[in-house]
This record gives C-alpha cells, structure tokens and sequence, in this order.
C-alpha cells in the first residue's frame, strides 16, 4: 500500500487543505518552500515554461524530463505549463490569479514587471491574495534584482567565510544550504501571510531575501561580542569555530559527541575515569570551557580514541550524554531510528515507478504529512487546471499554442 493511498483519509483534515497556491519558482529556493506548502495540503500548481524547470535534467532519471534533483523538490503539486510570452497565457494566468489563495515566484523583480505579474499589478487584480517574491537580495541596496544562486550567497552570506575564519580558506557546504535555508524562510514567511489574511481579510505581499536570510542565519550566534554596541568582541562563537570541534576520532571510527552542562561533562569525566577534570578551572563551568574550548576537546579527544564507536555510543547513550554515529549518505538510509519511525516512505509514482521518499520533520496529530501526489510531468495538468477555472475547449486550445 502506498503513503498516497493511506493519505487519502486525512488529506481534507491537513493545515492547507483549500488553499491554492500559483506557484512560479524553479530549481530549489522556491520548488523546497512550495513542497512544504504541498505537503501541508495545499493544492500547489506549479506554472512552467514550456522547457520546464531546469531541475527536471538534473540528476539520474527514468524519464525526460524527471530527473531525481527536481523529484527531491517537487512532490504534492500539480503542474501546468504556459508559455507567458504570450497574450492569451498571461490571460490564463490572470485568471488562475481569481482562483488563487498565494502567488509565489523567484524570478528578478525587473522581470516580474516585464511580464506585468509585479505584486501592485497582482494584488490590484485580487486584494485578498498573498504575494511572495522570493529574491535574492532585497530591494533598496546596490544588489538588488541581481541573479542569485546558492553558492554565492554560501559566500555573500558567511556561511563560506566561517570555515575560512576556522582553516585559513573558505569553503561551500557540500549541500544547498542557502537555496534551502531560503526556502524553510520563505515558507514560514508565507505561512505567517495566511494567519494575518485570515486576521484581517487582506493580502499581504511578502519577500523573502536569500543574502539577508543567510546572513542573519549565520550571524544568529557567530554576531558573538559584535552584538554589543561597540562590540565587545569581533564576531565569530569561539566554540563553533575550534578547529577541534569535529567528530571525534575513536579505535575504528569516528562519533559525535556534545556534552554541554556542567552535570554531562562531570559524568563523561567519570566514565573516563579522570574525576579530577572536574576540578581543573579550565573546564569548571560552561564559560570557563568556552574560554578554553581547544584544550577541553584535545583532552576528550584523548579518552575517546580509546575504545570502538559502538562501545562509546552504549556508554555515553547510557549516561544520557548527547551523541551519535557519523552517518554516511547511505548509512542514513538504514539507521534504525528512522527505519523504526517509518521515515522513509514507499511511494509508487504513476509513471516512475517506486520511490523512496524521505519524510519531513513534522507530524499533526501523530500523523506524517501525506505524500498526496506524486511529481508531476511537465504540463501534465494543464487542461485540468484550466477546466476548473472555467476555460472551454477552444480557449484552452488557443493558449497552449506554442507560435
């Protein structure tokens, strides 16, 4: 049985069920935030230019169009695809817009404009309607309707520069942090739009802004003594940026491991057998092991090089000491937890085949979020969503005229 057959008694009963949203994002900032709208019960319709988001070519695919990249990103929606550089598309758009709870798209504010779909335009059209321009910079500054893509805001943003403040060279996460990062904003952006619409019956136009959401992301505790008017110290959180803070080296591995309070560090001192560490003044209070945050991971590290990971995980686990495996991108896929909780699901898409999908991080009511529907085909939904909006058969026809 799959996830979306078992969703179909709870699908009316999730947070969004009967909120429509345009959606007109592409590659990861907009398509992540969009899932998540989906994945609450929003009926997503993801409007596509006739070469579709670029997503669907990256990665390994079964077939045109559906690569795993935009599979990652894309599911719970429905897609139609009009071709905005003409007439009688815009003109379909306009309509979807009546019908529409949130517009949302990641294309420059100067291009918006172009195509006539600027939040003045779009909310003279439908007061009531939540507008959310997800850009790259905010509007305002010498960056503003510049491209942007992940890595250049993992550098603009700081997020490059903290492991050069910590190895002496900058490096990029080897994930899409900034796209995503972005897109948990973006989403929770929205989300607050809905509750104030729902406040007040009016829209409300939200941006969210890549560069000055990384930034505050990395700045939250890396602000440090900066914070203070003058600054008491130069940013950077001293033990985040140790060059000792890394899984810990064991007989045959790796682990990680946090122990933070006062009480943590004086059982791992005793499971250790060095009782007297809770003596020294270097490592006394949590302040004292900030100041001295290098020697406190050179000494832990000592101890830990000493017996095998699994042998340090049953210990530490059984002294309620925070810890874990180093988990590969494969060992995540068969870590017991997440196999006990059913964290990855068996979906069998309709034209894919079965996928592997892993869960998001919320349950309402004891319930996972559904996957209600599977990615969709570039334009699969077209006429469909063109029929609920009123369109007969000869307007439809003339709109997915591709001259």
């Amino acid at each position: 049985m799959t996830d979306a057959t078992n969703s179909q008694g709870i699908a009316a009963s999730l947070p969004l069920a009967g909120v429509r949203v345009l959606d007109l994002t592409t590659i990861i900032y907009g398509p992540y935030a969009t899932q998540m709208l989906g994945d609450f019960g929003a009926d997503v319709v993801k409007v596509e230019a006739p070469g579709g988001d670029a997503m669907r070519q990256m990665g390994p695919r079964k077939s045109p169009d559906m690569a795993a990249v935009y599979l990652g990103v894309n599911r719970n929606k429905r897609s139609i695809m009009l071709n905005l550089k003409r007439s009688a598309a815009q003109e379909a758009l306009w309509r979807l817009v009546d019908t529409a709870d949130v517009f949302v798209h990641n294309i420059r504010p100067q291009k918006m404009l172009r195509l006539g779909f600027d939040p003045d335009a779009v909310m003279a059209r439908k007061p009531d309607i939540v507008y959310a321009g997800l850009y790259g910079y905010r509007d305002g500054g010498p960056y503003a309707g510049q491209p942007a893509y992940d890595d250049v805001i993992q550098g603009q943003g700081g997020l490059a520069g903290i492991f050069q403040a910590r190895d002496g060279v900058p490096a990029l996460i080897p994930t899409v942090a900034a796209d995503k990062i972005s897109g948990l904003m973006a989403s929770s952006g929205i989300l607050a739009a809905l509750f104030q619409r729902a406040q007040t019956g009016r829209g409300v136009y939200v941006e969210t802004a890549m560069f000055e959401g990384v930034a505050s992301f990395t700045l939250a505790e890396h602000q440090f003594g900066a914070i203070f008017s003058p600054p008491m110290t130069p940013p950077g959180y001293t033990r985040v940026l140790s060059p000792h803070r890394r899984p810990q080296s064991t007989a045959d591995g790796f682990i990680c491991l946090l122990a933070y309070t006062d009480s943590q560090w004086e059982r791992f001192w005793a499971l250790v057998g060095r009782t007297e560490m809770t003596e020294d003044p270097r490592f006394v209070t949590i302040g004292d092991r900030l100041e001295h945050v290098d020697a406190l991971y050179l000494e832990s590290g000592a101890e830990l090089i000493k017996k095998t990971s699994a042998e340090w995980l049953d210990v530490l686990r059984g002294a309620e000491i925070p810890c874990g495996p180093v988990n590969t991108l494969e060992d995540i896929h068969s870590d017991p937890h997440l196999t006990a909780t059913g964290f990855f699901r068996e979906f069998e898409h309709p034209t894919e085949g079965p996928m592997c999908l892993p869960d998001t991080a919320f349950r309402y009511n004891r319930e996972a979020l559904p996957v209600r529907r599977g990615q969709p085909l570039l334009g699969e939904h077209t006429t469909e969503v063109l029929v609920e909006a009123g369109f007969d058969k000869e307007e439809i026809l003339e709109i997915l005229r591709s001259d």
